[in-house]
């Protein structure tokens, strides 16, 4: 029985040969273009998650490295081996979708040795692996029963030892979690994370759920419009993203696109469409009077008061148009004089409770902005 081993996700490096690359792929359908000219590198131990909304292509560059889908040109290389051409059954790697796809007449154990029996191993390695298959996912009270007899999460389980049993060197996840409720999504979430330190194998996944990427990933892809938008860290697709389209897709934000109406040493001034100025961080490389930028503030650095602060910074009028309640925090939309519609976080205190219609100043400082380039 082969040993399970024990490993965190590793960082991407220059000097390692990927687990996965993609190179300058463009996949077709007709007219239609779903990849771009993509070029992808996943290194081996990585949690790598590619995000992005419905139609970006995410799904599509995970059948091609799965072998369900060719290339239309490019190639798709698993350890450094071109596989464009192989078929998905002589690849190493396994998928599990969201739909499960397990076998309603056969019991968990007949579905997780299903693919050994196909490949002709030996019953004793069969046994011995599909034992090892169900600890790995706590699964081996439920051997004898039917998917029928299982919950959500026990299915989910299943699927998963079903792919790992074949010890694939890349696990490929298609929106793994997408059928749970939440409560148990946040479970499996966990599990799934602590499946992949353990193993410590290649893990990635295709998801269109933020939180789910943020948490879990040692590194992400968000794509829009069959192209990588950009790749990084959670903290850097959060805290530093690219674009306009990374900053408002990952989480919440509030975009002022504008033009440079002043520039400082260690910060510039934009004036929005409305009149609204917003002061901001200095770009590098500087940015000149008129340039077209965006600039964008997240949700959690705007502070509420009802009375005009002290502090110096962007500071405006507004009033509450919109408040919902959350449990620890209060989602609240902010209708400023000039006619923009902030949203800000705010956590839930019961003191100076707000109301929709209440007269605010909202503030944040210039340094919790980030300058985008509109281009």
């Amino acid at each position: 029985m082969a040993q399970t081993v024990q490993a965190t996700a590793v960082a991407p490096t220059t000097e390692t040969q990927p687990d996965v690359e993609l190179r300058q792929v463009l996949k077709t359908f007709g007219a239609e273009v779903a990849v771009r000219q993509l070029d992808l590198r996943v290194q081996p131990g990585e949690f790598f998650s590619i995000l992005g909304p419905s139609g970006c292509g995410k799904t599509t560059i995970l059948r091609m490295i799965a072998g369900f889908e060719s290339p239309t040109a490019g190639e798709v290389l698993i350890q450094g081996a071109n596989v464009s051409r192989v078929p998905a059954h002589r690849r190493p790697v396994n998928t599990v979708f969201q739909s499960y796809a397990l076998f309603d007449h056969m019991t968990v154990r007949d579905n997780i040795a299903f693919g050994l029996k196909i490949r002709r191993m030996g019953s004793a390695q069969v046994r011995d692996r599909v034992a090892e298959a169900l600890r790995l996912v706590r699964m081996e009270p439920m051997a004898n029963r039917y998917p029928a007899q299982l919950s959500g999460g026990q299915q989910q389980r299943v699927a998963l030892a079903r792919a790992l049993v074949n010890h694939p060197a890349v696990m490929l996840l298609d929106e793994p979690l997408g059928a749970l409720d939440q409560k148990l999504r946040k479970q499996m979430q966990v599990e799934l994370a602590n499946l992949h330190r353990q193993l410590g194998i290649t893990f990635i996944m295709v998801t269109h759920d933020q939180e789910e990427a943020l948490s879990l990933s040692s590194r992400i892809a968000v794509m829009n419009n069959g192209q990588i938008e950009q790749v990084g860290t959670p903290s850097d697709i959060y805290d530093r993203p690219h674009t306009p389209f990374v900053a408002d897709f990952i989480g919440d934000t509030n975009l002022f696109p504008g033009r440079v109406d002043r520039v400082y040493p260690a910060q510039v001034q934009v004036t929005t469409e409305s009149g609204l100025r917003v002061l901001a961080p200095a770009m590098t490389p500087a940015a000149s009077p008129l340039q077209n930028i965006v600039v964008s503030v997240r949700p959690e650095k705007i502070n509420l008061s009802l009375s005009a602060p002290g502090s110096e910074g962007n500071c405006y009028q507004g009033q509450v148009s919109h408040l919902m309640y959350l449990g620890t925090h209060l989602h609240c939309v902010v209708r400023l004089s000039s006619g923009e519609a902030l949203t800000v976080r705010q956590p839930n205190r019961a003191e100076g409770a707000l109301a929709v219609d209440t007269p605010v100043y909202v503030h944040w400082a210039a340094a919790d902005c980030l300058v985008l380039d509109a281009a």
